[in-house]
């Protein structure tokens, strides 16, 4: 089995590489060579697929991937090698459950099969978005654990610490990412939701030690929440992200490794990014020892995941990851649109349902691209939460018609979304109620998603 200290001496004494061989003649050559041999095709027709044999093609080419190129460390300028034997073992010995949250939050994440009718795992919250205040975080992290169907929490990021902004590495990251925990389990006792696990680690924690001052659970953090630790695009890591990685082990705790490659970008098409965002599962559970997995795959020119090209991408790496694997995958959907719009709800409800039906469980999600500060609300995560309960169990064939009508509903306007309102022009934090505006329009998409064939429930 590969540990820390192996990945420490592959990438100490592997083979010499620039960073742009590695990328270029490297990385995605091989994809697109693997792409050609297994007969992998996009199907503009069909946004969920449907063909078992494109899942297992779309498995093998990864793993084929992650042999021939490995990963890559950006310190050392070397080659991270994995052997098939090595990936094989590590896929035996990856969890096939874990168990996280205290007390009656305490749930098992366990893997799901395409058209699973088990509900799916739902980790509610920001995506990580930018928060300007103390008190946005509170109130979105408060709206986020009111959600029944909340499993974890996916924090915000605080953006500034007493009128000041974060600068990476500094006093001021490291205060930013104890407020953080400290935070955000003050927001969920008042849910009532003390136990509840936090899963994105700390969102304000881009470094590592940022993450060490911070993890101490004089802030509220336990070994029960999950510690989401990110890869870079394509299947590069550095010694601050491996130094995370061996703080979280060092804790007892479960690493989960979040990773977004750009369809448009080295893996090139869908077909080429679904190859790598399968293959990134597997040097998850290879270089990061992770438990879980998170793909967070994005159109380049769009930044977001509701795409027709992103819906297929996301389904093919669900089934063959599902189909092929016992491992925990949830995906992270984004939109374009922005909060108070019908168009940020149907995104979401297609990229939540095209992971769901696939296998996978969700993280939800990166509004308006998460480009700007306060700009999501506790609405849409719940709106994703009750639709992946919807389709558990949807065939593919069904869903596959269903996410056509839905992208009829916004796919010409992704290249100029509405950007929505901010948080407290569309959500009350006192009544902890959307606008009246925000709420005719939830009503209105709900008839709407229900006439397509996805029940939801009534608003109150």
């Amino acid at each position: 089995m590969v540990q820390i200290l192996d990945v420490m001496k592959k990438a100490l004494e592997g083979k010499p590489m620039s960073e742009t061989d590695y990328q270029l003649k490297s990385f995605a050559s091989t994809v697109q060579r693997l792409v050609k041999e297994h007969g992998i095709k996009f199907d503009p027709k069909n946004p969920i697929p449907t063909d078992n044999s494109l899942s297992n093609d779309v498995f093998k080419a990864a793993v084929e991937l992650v042999v021939e190129v490995g990963a890559y460390c950006t310190d050392t300028s070397r080659v991270i090698s994995f052997t098939e034997a090595e990936v094989k073992n590590a896929l035996r010995t990856a969890p096939d459950k874990i168990h996280l949250g205290e007390g009656k939050d305490r749930k098992a994440l366990r893997p799901r099969k395409p058209e699973d009718k088990t509900p799916p795992w739902c980790m509610l919250g920001a995506g990580g978005g930018a928060c300007s205040s103390d008190r946005s975080f509170l109130t979105l992290v408060e709206g986020y654990a009111e959600i029944p169907e909340t499993n974890a929490i996916t924090t915000p990021a605080i953006t500034r610490v007493g009128g000041m902004r974060i600068r990476p590495a500094s006093p001021l990251e490291l205060l930013g990412a104890m407020r953080n925990a400290v935070f955000a389990r003050e927001a969920c006792n008042r849910a009532g939701r003390q136990g509840i696990p936090i899963m994105n680690s700390l969102a304000t924690a881009e470094s590592d030690i940022a993450l060490a001052a911070a993890v101490h659970p004089k802030y509220g953090m336990r070994t029960s929440d999950g510690y989401m630790i990110c890869c870079m695009d394509p299947m590069k890591v550095d010694f601050n992200r491996l130094n995370k990685v061996t703080i979280v082990l060092s804790m007892g705790a479960p690493v989960g490794m979040c990773f977004g490659p750009l369809m448009g970008g080295y893996a090139s098409g869908p077909e080429g990014t679904a190859v790598s965002s399968t293959a990134h599962h597997l040097m998850g559970i290879l270089a990061y020892q992770s438990s879980w997995l998170l793909p967070f795959p994005l159109h380049l020119r769009y930044v977001s995941s509701s795409s027709r090209e992103m819906l297929w991408l996301i389904s093919a790496t669900g089934q063959a990851i599902s189909r092929n694997t016992h491992l925990l995958s949830l995906n992270l959907n984004y939109t374009s649109a922005g909060p108070c719009t019908p168009m940020c709800l149907f995104e979401t409800s297609a990229s939540v349902m095209s992971a769901v039906v696939s296998g996978q469980s969700i993280e939800s999600t990166g509004v308006a691209s998460n480009k700007d500060e306060d700009r999501t609300t506790p609405v849409e995560p719940r709106i994703s939460a009750e639709v992946a309960h919807a389709v558990a169990g949807m065939k593919r064939a069904d869903a596959n018609e269903i996410a056509k009508k839905l992208l009829a509903k916004y796919e010409s306007k992704l290249s100029d979304p509405p950007k929505g309102k901010m948080l407290f022009e569309c959500w009350d934090p006192e009544t902890r109620r959307p606008s009246k505006e925000y709420q005719k329009i939830v009503s209105k998409f709900k008839k709407e998603i229900g006439d397509l064939g996805i029940e939801l429930r009534p608003e109150p």
